[in-house]
C-alpha cells in the first residue's frame, strides 16, 4: 500500500509539472475579450523558433514572426483576422543549402458561443457560454505551418548562381540538356513542330 501512495504522489507531481508547462507556454497568447467594448480591436504578437519547439515542429532552422490579430467584437460573435509576416531559415529541397525565405500567412476565424466547446471546423470556433478568453497558440501554429511551401528551392538554384556540389552533380543527369555528341538531327524537325 505504501508503494501505491508513492506512485500516486509521483503521478500528481507529473500532472502538476505538465500543467505548469502548459500555462507557461500559452500565457502570452491568450486573448481576453470579456472586458472589451464592441468594435474593432488590434493586438500584436511576436514568435520565434522556441514557440515551434513546444509543438515538436522542426521543419525550419530558425524563424521570426510578427502576428497581427484584428478582433471585431459584436454582441453575439467575434471575428478574428490573423496576419503573420516572418522570415524562416530553411534547407533547400534540392541542394540542402540553408537560405532565408519570407513567409506571409493569413487566417480568418469566427467565434460563436454555445453549450459546448467545438473546434471541428477550421473557420468556426464555438466557445461555451461564459467564456472570456481564447488561447491563440494552436491557431498561430497552424496558420504558419500550413503556409510553408512543401518544396523550398534556394534562389541560387533557380537562377543558376548557387555553386553546390549537389546541384552540379544533378546537372550531369539533366535530361532536358541537349548533348551534341550522338545527337540525332531528326529530332530538330520535331522540336520545330513543338514551337
Amino acid at each position: 500500500f505504501k508503494i501505491s501512495k508513492k506512485i500516486i504522489s509521483v503521478f500528481k507531481f507529473i500532472i502538476f509539472v505538465c500543467l505548469i508547462n502548459r500555462v507557461k507556454r500559452s500565457d502570452k497568447h491568450i486573448l481576453k475579450f470579456s472586458g472589451l467594448k464592441d468594435g474593432l480591436h488590434e493586438f500584436s504578437y511576436s514568435l520565434n523558433e522556441e514557440f515551434f519547439k513546444n509543438f515538436n515542429y522542426s521543419e525550419f532552422n530558425s524563424g521570426k514572426f510578427n502576428i497581427s490579430v484584428k478582433l471585431s467584437k459584436k454582441p453575439t460573435i467575434l471575428e478574428l483576422n490573423f496576419t503573420s509576416t516572418g522570415l524562416i531559415n530553411v534547407n533547400c529541397s534540392i541542394s540542402n543549402e540553408s537560405f532565408n525565405h519570407d513567409l506571409l500567412s493569413k487566417l480568418d476565424l469566427v467565434v460563436n458561443f454555445g453549450e459546448d466547446y467545438d473546434d471541428t471546423n477550421d473557420e468556426l470556433l464555438i466557445l461555451p457560454f461564459g467564456s472570456h478568453s481564447i488561447d491563440l497558440d494552436q491557431y498561430f501554429y497552424e496558420m504558419i505551418v500550413l503556409s510553408v511551401p512543401l518544396k523550398l528551392v534556394h534562389p541560387g538554384v533557380k537562377d543558376g548562381t548557387l555553386d553546390s556540389e549537389i546541384v552540379n552533380r544533378l546537372k550531369e543527369f539533366d535530361i532536358n540538356q541537349e548533348k551534341s555528341i550522338n545527337f540525332d538531327p531528326r529530332w530538330n524537325k520535331l522540336k520545330e513542330l513543338k514551337k
